[in-house]
Order: C-alpha cells, then structure tokens, then sequence
C-alpha cells in the first residue's frame, strides 16, 4: 500500500494503492514553476475516494469497492525520500527524483508537522526557503513580519500583543497565578483564569487536594498510567465511579487520541443511554449502547466497569453485566495500544470532545468521578498527580 504525491510534467499527482489497483488522480492545471508563486495543495482519501484540490480546484475519484484502508508502517517523507529504490514503481510515473522548491505549513489529519531542525525525525540537503529571519509563522495570530538589523520585528492585530504577536491583550496585563492558563474572552474585553490541577480560586492561588474530581464542563485529566509498558494489552481493564445530571457527556478515552489510527476505549453519555466504543486497530471503532434509557439523579453514584479480553468486550454497569459482545469474531485486531494515556472528563483546552471523537460523543463530562482503577491494579490511581485543568474537590460544595 502507498500514497504518493509528485510533480510530473508540470501537473500534481495524487497516486494511493489500498491493495488492489493503483488510482491515479491529476491536477486540472499546472503549477507555476516560476519559483515565486506559492501553491496551496490539498489531497488524500476519505474510504476509497480519493481527492485532489489545487488552489480550490478539485478532483475527486472512487478506488474499486472493498478496499478502504491504508496500511503504510514506514516512516512518512517530504520533498524526497532516504533511497530512491524505497519508492513503489507504481508510486510515480517517470523515475523518481527529489523535490526542488519551497514547501511550508504540512498537515495531517488535522496536526500540523513543526518543519524545524529538530522535530522531523532525519533528513538532508534542506535549507531556509525565506533566507531571512522572518519565517512563515513567526509572527502568530495574523502578525506581519519585518525583517530588521537585529532580526525581525513583528506587527500585530490589535486584538495582540507580544514579541511574536502571541498573547491576546485581555490577557497582556492578567493577574492568573503561576499554576493557571489566562483565557481572554475578546467580546467583553476580559478573561478568566483556568487553574491547574491542586489549585482553585478566582486566580488559582488557593491549593486544594482532593479523591472525588468534579468536572464542570470544560476541565479535563489527563494520567500517564506508568506501567504501560508491562500491561498485557489483549486483557484491559477500566473502572470507576462516576456522578452526573446530564444526558451527555464524555465519562473516560483511554488512547492518545493524537490522530485518528489510535486504538482507544471510551465510556460516556450519549442521548441519555451509556455509550461505550472500542477501536482495536484500522479506526474501526464499534459502539456498544445500553439498552435502557439511563438517567442519573443527582448525587446517586455508579460504579462501571468494561473488561477487554482480546474482542470481547463486558460492560458492567452497577455490578450488572449489561453488555457483552465479541466486536471481531476474525480477531484481526486483538490489543488495546492506547500508549499509556488515559483522559477524563475531556481533552486538552481548545480541543472539543466532538471533534476529537469524531462525533461518538458531544460534549466535556459535567459531574464528579472517583476510585479509577486500571486493570486488576491493587491501588486506584491518584487522579490529583496527573495534569489538567479546571477540576474542583468533589467532596467540598464548589
């Protein structure tokens, strides 16, 4: 399996194989190839359908029925690759050659790659396309950029403010403690401070320790479980109590949730009903809902449990089996690489729970959770020693 996108005789080409024919899609017009005309290229496939847009101009095609996964395991490259013998013959249409031009502002699956020296993995023969120290993002939020004796000065929006334009100005002169994120609210010209986990007040200066985490909507945690690298990945585990009065809401994600390949375990709400979904590999992720419309009154606690032995999937709600269902009797996928992440309640500030999961569920968790349990460990894990922000005691009224 492949895809590949080259220049061939002054056009852009897209060529993908998923393991049966090779589909090839070609720009309607040429590139300018007169070295100073910046060209903006999206392509890619959704399934077996391939697409390719040129400055706005698109051309899309179908692969044959089937086929609708890319299994690619080796390293992804740019402009060129480490030996011209790696590339598939059918990859290119003429012998492969190396990339000469500018390439800026790479992204995949919705993650921009950081084109420095230091965060690709290797590479050679690469230098500053601008030759000069004001580079394609330095100034952030819509910043010009002049090149001066020293270096380079930006010119910000007036909504910004900084070196490089990167601190909004409701939160230039904010008063957040050292254990907060200042969050500008630019419509009414102020901000707000977001505190750390151990830490509540108006400015984050009053520590606080807690075992019940209350979630208010936009907080989240985030635990690195420190011994995943001895779990046995086919027999996962995840339990624990949780509180609420909303028919919506993300409960845990146990996965990276980076890109969209991530295996993950998730436990939420959804329409008022428990939602649990599974993706073990090949983003085939199978939701399994509870039957019953489940509505939670307000302090009464209950006590989930979902067990993966390889593809069998249990859910135990309030020590009740209420679901239970082999989601790949061919057992292609048998393990849980969910890299030692597990979040709770939601995801980082700024990434939304329904753009995250792709839409299996709606919204942050508001409610309050406790005794997490990961495998058949003898100890819950201390949600109070892991990183997020905006969580409260769950045991005090705020």
């Amino acid at each position: 399996d492949f895809l590949c996108i080259s220049l061939v005789n002054g056009f852009t080409q897209l060529r993908y194989n998923l393991g049966d024919k090779t589909v090839i899609l070609q720009t309607l017009q040429k590139v300018h190839a007169n070295g100073n005309t910046w060209h903006s290229l999206n392509a890619g496939r959704v399934g077996n359908e391939g697409y390719l847009d040129l400055d706005g101009i698109n051309v899309t095609q179908k692969a044959s029925p089937g086929m609708n996964a890319l299994d690619t395991h080796t390293d992804f490259f740019v402009g060129g690759v480490s030996s011209l013998n790696l590339v598939n013959p059918m990859a290119i249409e003429n012998e492969p050659t190396g990339f000469t031009g500018c390439i800026r502002e790479i992204v995949i699956n919705n993650r921009e790659l950081k084109l420095t020296v230091t965060d690709p993995k290797g590479g050679a023969n690469i230098g500053d396309c601008d030759g000069t120290d004001c580079g394609y993002t330095v100034c952030k939020n819509n910043g010009t950029c002049q090149v001066e004796n020293s270096g380079f000065s930006c010119s910000c929006p007036r909504e910004w403010t900084g070196t490089t334009c990167e601190q909004s100005i409701q939160c230039s002169q904010n008063t957040c403690g050292s254990h907060a994120l200042c969050i500008p609210h630019p419509s009414s010209f102020s901000y707000t401070c977001v505190c750390a986990l151990g830490w509540t007040g108006k400015y984050c200066n009053n520590k606080i320790k807690f075992y019940i985490a209350k979630f208010v909507g936009n907080s989240y945690i985030k635990y690195t479980d420190p011994f995943y690298g001895k779990r046995d990945l086919q027999y996962s585990r995840l339990s624990l109590n949780f509180t609420t009065n909303q028919t919506e809401g993300l409960i845990a994600w146990m996965g990276k949730s980076e890109n969209e390949d991530n295996d993950f375990l998730a436990i939420g709400l959804a329409n008022g009903t428990l939602k649990v979904v599974i993706n073990l590999g090949e983003r085939i992720s199978v939701p399994l809902m509870h039957s019953k419309y489940f509505t939670c009154s307000v302090g009464r606690w209950h006590f989930i449990t979902v067990v993966q032995n390889q593809t069998c999937i249990k859910v135990y709600l309030d020590e009740e089996l209420i679901l239970f269902e082999d989601i790949d009797p061919q057992k292609k996928y048998t393990a849980l690489n969910y890299g030692g992440i597990c979040y709770f309640g939601g995801f980082e500030i700024g990434r939304k729970v329904n753009t995250v999961t792709m839409g299996l569920f709606q919204k942050e968790f508001i409610g309050k959770i406790k005794d997490v349990v990961l495998f058949q460990d003898s100890k819950k894990i201390q949600l109070m020693k892991a990183e997020g922000y905006n969580v409260y005691d769950g045991n005090s009224g705020n």
